[in-house]
């Protein structure tokens, strides 16, 4: 049996979390609402762009509609593709790890809470979207990381077992959604120092000089 991998997006195959960063303190500024890079690190990293909204507006008195919270994530996303368009940048060795782990035969899948729209964008500009069977994104979840819906999802779409997936993340609340799914999860330290992750299964500081057989298989965490 072929054994699976699950990667998250921002902070894993692209190094664009800048970007989502400045997207959003530009969408919020549009609603009088400030945002600094301090804040937008210690406490919105990991959540998708509606929960981003969603958590802003209860705390300014603005709407949470379903009607509001779209208008936002739209708007957000035009800041994001203009930039990502103007500047892209893959986390250091993701294309050589991604391409070497599909030829090697491994399954592979993304899971994020980024619209699929940009995570298409961002895998057609790298070239790296044909090696990718599934994509999980935002608008196929109900709730956004730390649940694990989504890693349970794309496991059940992959049709393997939990002990032939291992997950690729860069998050706290990513970590925690891989626990929960009882997958064994890799974190990289792209977002966060290495001692944000005492709970991980094993810890990198990006891909370069790593393969897929070094990943932790063969475990299901319960």
């Amino acid at each position: 049996m072929t054994s699976g991998i699950l990667f998250d997006f921002n902070g894993v195959i692209v190094d664009d979390e800048p970007q989502h960063c400045d997207a959003l303190i530009a969408t919020l500024a549009g609603y009088g609402v400030s945002l600094d890079r301090e804040t937008y690190y210690r406490e919105y990293l990991g959540f998708d762009d509606r929960e981003c909204f969603r958590f802003t507006f209860e705390r300014t008195g603005h709407s949470t509609d379903d009607t509001a919270l779209q208008e936002a994530v739209a708007r957000k996303h035009t800041e994001y593709e203009q930039s990502i368009r103007q500047s892209m940048r893959l986390v250091p060795g993701a294309a050589d790890f991604v391409e070497n782990a599909a030829l090697e035969g491994f399954q592979l899948a993304i899971v994020s809470g980024a619209l699929r729209s940009e995570v298409e964008l961002v895998l057609k500009l790298a070239g790296l979207r044909a090696h990718f069977a599934e994509i999980v994104a935002a608008e196929d979840v109900p709730v956004c990381k730390p649940d694990p819906y989504g890693y349970n999802r794309a496991r059940e779409m992959l049709d393997l077992p939990a002990r032939r997936c291992v997950v690729i993340e860069d998050s706290v609340p990513g970590l925690a959604a891989a626990h929960a799914a009882g997958l064994r999860c890799a974190m990289l330290t792209t977002s966060h120092p290495e001692d944000s992750f005492a709970n991980a299964d094993l810890v990198w500081q990006d891909f370069i000089g790593h393969e897929a057989a070094e990943l932790p298989w063969g475990h299901v965490r319960v």
